[in-house]
């Protein structure tokens, strides 16, 4: 029988970022009120602006803020919210903070406090899996949690293992053992991991399962215990054991397999009581064996890719099973349409191990594409700082097929830019075009086998650079412009004389081909058309504009899409190709920035009239010498020798 229904009509939100937005959307679609809940550093932050009303609940510290339970609970009484729904991640599987909403008078939005405690270790919930009839991977975990009593039960289980905390997740606590010799070291390493992490840096053992996919059922249960599951993800591409890449169905499922792994799941969540949306995790061998790992008591960062298949709102059914309303699906019900895919947008660098990265967002713009979800929980001009999570968006794809979600994922990407803190966007387009994401064969070991590289060089860093300094000739011409009476757009680019190329000499932290950057001379040939003398050879460059701003150039042939963002100074955001660059204009003194002693020629830095020649054909000059003087913006600048030589030619 259901419990009778509760009222509420303000749900607070106990988190941040994507997932607060994210529930905030559901919210409202129910008529019901929003309240937004914000760290000092997060005073300006999308969530915030989105709810109907919005609390600080302390210092951006997440132990004084989105951690502090008291704090939180006095916004919900402030605001009279008769609801908290914690989210993802910080409270959300804090068996204490659910019973403080209950002691509160406050429905929680999850499952009861006792369902929490009950999966909130990974020993304990074992023994009760295995009680239950649930498969769990072979290992330890017993209430001895000694290191001796470790090492003992090592010997048993076999290598390679993994040693695990027993109070958490997210890769915390977590080492691969691959001998005995490595035990010490790793059950060191991971309890000191899981005592700051969790509080507790007990752990366990686990038979290593070598080859094997992350594969995760969701499953849907009321307060009466009618249950349905919502089919499965492949969550399989990690890094540190945090996922990075999911969808559904799984590529290697077939509907037997998929039949028994969402039964075993309803047996999973009925032993322990479960009520509202929870995920059971399994491993699946190559062999079609499946061990039960954890159940995560909460919304998975993954769940759109579940909703974009059967069309289901998972926070909405939260929300009205929070309520006291009844599941009114069946399993018969639920169908599965077509393929999903979800990629993570983190704030991370691959190419320094995944270290996040901080700082403003210059812009912010998702893909323009209708049929592509995007979860963000970023704007432009937001500061991303080190207190939280880097996860900046979620971009889902759905197809008919699995290839057609996969083409679609990819093209979302590259039309999403996001200028300011170095992100994973080019790791994730290598990963879902690499041809063993592309067969549907990658395993949890990806990430350490594969790690596809993320940066093209050599001829596409030259010709990207080719681009980056036609944009530039094109917004130091557009500055000029717009500090003049008004020229004719017919006169742009236009010279009665000899054609002088303009010259940049521009660096970038994401091409390291050149040492030292990239010089490049530009010469407007009219009509939008360029000729760029890059070191190795000359490129053509076209622009092509829509509403008077450039939104691709044609270099001899090969169109690429753009998106130019100023910096301020002497720096560029440029969006190519699906690629995010930030270009240095590198000055200096004269010599530096006219000339090289490789190849001896001087060429001017800037357009102007030549005043002065104050040296002869086959006169012998010094390095720093006078060579001439440019007037330019009512300025007169010398012109001198970069290097010591003799005059062969002037060609003014």
């Amino acid at each position: 029988m259901s419990p009778p229904p509760i009222d509420f009509d303000g749900v607070l939100i106990a988190n941040r970022g994507e997932i607060a937005c994210r529930i905030i959307r559901s919210v409202r679609a129910l008529g019901l009120r929003s309240v937004a809940v914000y760290s000092e550093a997060d005073a300006g932050a999308p969530h915030v602006q989105l709810a109907d009303q919005a609390v600080c609940i302390g210092p951006p510290p997440a132990a004084d803020s989105y951690l502090n339970i008291e704090s939180i609970l006095a916004a919900a009484r402030a605001t009279g919210a008769g609801a908290v729904h914690p989210g993802y991640g910080f409270l959300a599987e804090n068996a204490e903070f659910a019973a403080a909403c209950e002691e509160a008078g406050l429905v929680f939005v999850g499952p009861t406090p006792a369902a929490i405690a009950r999966m909130g270790n990974k020993a304990q919930a074992k023994r009760l899996m295995q009680a239950a009839g649930v498969p769990c991977v072979p290992g330890y975990e017993g209430e001895d949690a000694a290191d001796e009593a470790l090492r003992a039960a090592a010997q048993s289980i076999g290598y390679p293992l993994m040693v695990k905390a027993a109070a958490g997740g997210g890769g915390r606590g977590m080492r691969r053992v691959d001998a005995t010799e490595q035990l010490a070291d790793a059950l060191r390493t991971a309890r000191a991991e899981a005592a700051a992490a969790f509080g507790s840096d007990d752990l366990i053992l686990e038979r290593l399962i070598e080859g094997a996919r992350h594969v995760e059922i969701q499953v849907l249960v009321d307060g009466a215990g009618h249950a349905v599951h919502l089919g499965e993800r492949d969550c399989s591409i990690q890094r540190r054991h945090q996922k990075l890449i999911e969808e559904a169905p799984c590529p290697v499922l077939t509907p037997a397999l998929r039949k028994r792994m969402g039964t075993t799941a309803l047996a999973a969540a009925a032993a322990i009581d479960y009520r509202g949306a929870g995920t059971v995790e399994f491993l699946l061998d190559p062999d079609g064996n499946f061990w039960f790992l954890e159940m995560n008591t909460r919304l998975q960062v993954e769940h759109p890719v579940t909703e974009c298949l059967t069309g289901l709102d998972l926070v909405a059914w939260q929300l009205r099973i929070a309520r006291g309303e009844s599941l009114d699906l069946i399993q018969s019900d639920v169908r599965f349409d077509g393929h999903a895919i979800e990629a993570r947008l983190y704030t991370e660098d691959p190419e320094q191990g995944f270290l996040p990265t901080t700082g403003p967002i210059a812009l912010w713009r998702p893909t323009a594409d209708p049929a592509i979800r995007t979860d963000a929980g970023v704007i432009s001009g937001q500061q991303i700082t080190p207190w939280y999570d880097a996860l900046a968006a979620k971009i889902v794809s759905r197809g008919e097929t699995r290839e057609i979600a996969r083409r679609r994922l990819v093209a979302a990407l590259r039309d999403t830019v996001l200028f300011g803190p170095v992100t994973n966007k080019a790791f994730l387009i290598a990963c879902l075009e690499d041809d063993r994401f592309r067969a549907g064969r990658a395993t949890t070991a990806y990430c350490e086998e594969r790690m596809p590289s993320a940066e093209r060089a050599g001829e596409t860093a030259e010709v990207e650079m080719a681009a980056a300094a036609v944009l530039w000739f094109w917004h130091d011409r557009e500055q000029a412009r717009k500090a003049t009476a008004g020229i004719a757009s017919e006169l742009l680019d236009w010279n009665q004389g000899t054609r002088l190329p303009s010259r940049y000499l521009l660096e970038s932290r994401d091409l390291e081909v050149v040492t030292g950057g990239f010089d490049i001379g530009v010469e407007p040939l009219g009509q939008n058309r360029y000729r760029a003398h890059a070191p190795e050879r000359k490129y053509t460059v076209a622009l092509i504009y829509e509403r008077g701003a450039p939104v691709a150039v044609d270099v001899d042939g090969q169109r690429l899409r753009v998106l130019a963002l100023p910096a301020g100074g002497e720096a560029l955001w440029l969006a190519i190709d699906g690629r995010e660059r930030r270009f240095e204009r590198r000055r200096g003194d004269a010599s530096a920035r006219i000339g090289t002693a490789s190849d001896g020629h001087v060429t001017a830095p800037m357009h102007g009239v030549v005043s002065t020649i104050a040296v002869a054909v086959d006169e012998q000059v010094a390095a720093g010498q006078r060579l001439l003087v440019l007037e330019a913006m009512k300025m007169q600048q010398d012109i001198v020798a970069p290097v010591a030589g003799r005059v062969r030619s002037i060609e003014v």
